[in-house]
């Protein structure tokens, strides 16, 4: 499911991996690999394409089928 939620959501956005690679500032040819589940993707990675894409990690894990990111937490001072 996330390797397909990867390409999906690259594909949804109009997106090369060549440009998600550039986002990632990792080679294509790596992010390709996790495309593929040639090699597993980092959870920097993860959270920085929920962020840029707008959706939730969950969703890109498929661990949801809701793409709505949740609320941020309000920290107690």
């Amino acid at each position: 499911m996330i390797l397909q939620r990867l390409e999906d959501l690259r594909i949804d956005h109009d997106l090369s991996q060549r440009q998600v690679g550039e986002i990632l500032k990792c080679n294509r040819n790596v992010y390709g690999r996790y495309e593929r589940g040639e090699r597993d993707i980092p959870v920097w990675a993860v959270i920085k394409l929920a962020a840029h894409y707008g959706v939730s990690t969950d969703y890109i894990l498929g661990l949801t089928d809701d793409p709505r990111p949740y609320p941020r937490a309000k920290h107690a001072r």
